[in-house]
């Protein structure tokens, strides 16, 4: 009987178009706008060589060692500017007026900089301008004192920067944050799968529907029938989550990381904690369906919203600030569960999250179960 009432609840949730669409199409079609409109943000990150010139004039002639540092600078992958020369002032004038430049170095008895307004570009500039000079005067103070300093070969390394501390990440990928963005989606596909739990607990409670009442004057068991027709639901939504992760990882390559099993498994407990978070909404509110489904869909909005996929630093915010909100939220959990996985070497953090998300599934079943056991009805 199990068996029978398994495969019929199947076909049931199957044929229902809206669903299906919300459940599949709908995180599908969010996957691919996310692609598209992310696809560049890593990249745009990235350090751009700052477009500068350079007045060509006697002074600069003269300044051999700006002359070497400033080509230095300026060429090869990692180069610093794109560096045009100029014949005068006025010329390197008119390629600031215009935008071409954002701004110039000149040469006369001391460096200077000019340009039009301050950002990010102008410092980087001001930096290298003022690094230069203060390498230059201690160049010329030591020889003061010691001439025999440039023979030695003791001013050699003078003009170059060395770095003693090494960045070095957490786990063996490095941070990408547009991935947050898709595992929040996975998080919220595997919270759409709610709508399936408010539709079982819908057809088995007799009041709510004829459907329902039908069910509850067959010889079946209640609960019998209510864990088949879970059991279906939580089949259809797996295969969703993982068509959902097959289109992530092999058409627009998202990276999961190396452990496949644990991003499967935490996918599993993501689909029951949905289906168990839609009854529970469901049974416990006694209204009209349209007012359930309000309930789930803000409840989602306003999980995914803090677990960083409308805003990448609320995410950060909540946890610096009120980092309680990111335990009791368990769309967040399954969030960092995907990147904790990518991230860390170690599953410290990650059985953190999966096990607080399997407490929040037992709460939520439980809570489902003591409800609907105690539905009675006096007539159908």
């Amino acid at each position: 009987m199990f068996s029978h009432i398994f495969i019929v609840r199947m076909k049931c949730l199957l044929r229902n178009k809206e669903l299906m669409f919300w459940t599949l199409l709908f995180p599908l079609l969010m996957a691919t706008f996310f692609n598209m409109a992310f696809s560049g943000l890593n990249s745009a990150e990235a350090f751009k060589p700052i477009e500068a010139a350079v007045v060509n004039d006697a002074g600069y002639k003269q300044d051999v060692s700006f002359q070497q540092t400033l080509t230095a600078v300026s060429g090869g992958d990692s180069r610093i500017f794109n560096l045009k020369e100029v014949s005068s002032r006025e010329e390197a004038d008119q390629l600031l007026e215009s935008g071409s430049i954002e701004g110039y170095f000149s040469v006369d008895g001391t460096l200077a900089l000019t340009v039009k307004k301050s950002g990010l570009n102008q410092s980087i500039m001001k930096s290298f301008a003022d690094q230069y000079q203060q390498t230059a005067s201690a160049v010329g103070q030591i020889l003061k004192t010691n001439p025999q300093a440039l023979q030695n070969g003791l001013l050699q390394d003078m003009g170059l920067s060395r770095e003693y501390v090494t960045e070095v990440a957490a786990g063996g990928s490095a941070p990408n944050n547009v991935l947050n963005y898709f595992y929040s989606l996975i998080a919220m596909a595997c919270f759409y799968g709610s709508f399936f739990g408010l539709q079982e607990v819908t057809d088995i409670q007799a009041n709510l529907s004829a459907r329902a009442a039908r069910i509850n004057m067959s010889p079946v068991h209640k609960l019998k029938a209510f864990v088949a027709g879970l059991s279906a639901a939580l089949v259809i939504q797996f295969v969703e989550i993982l068509i959902l992760l097959a289109y992530l990882a092999f058409a627009l390559h998202v990276d999961f990381g190396p452990r496949i099993g644990y991003v499967l498994l935490t996918a599993f407990v993501g689909c029951i904690l949905g289906l168990s978070f839609g009854s529970l909404i469901s049974a416990a509110v006694k209204k009209s369906e349209g007012l359930k489904t309000a309930i789930l869909i803000s409840a989602t909005m306003v999980g995914t919203f803090m677990a960083g996929m409308m805003m990448l630093n609320m995410k950060y915010i909540i946890s610096q600030n009120a980092p309680i909100l990111s335990y009791l939220n368990p769309i967040n959990l399954l969030t960092d569960a995907f990147y904790s996985l990518y991230y860390y070497d170690t599953l410290d953090r990650y059985l953190l999250n999966l096990g607080l998300m399997g407490v929040f599934a037992v709460v939520f079943c439980l809570g489902t179960y003591a409800i609907i056991r105690r539905r009675k009805y006096a007539s159908l």
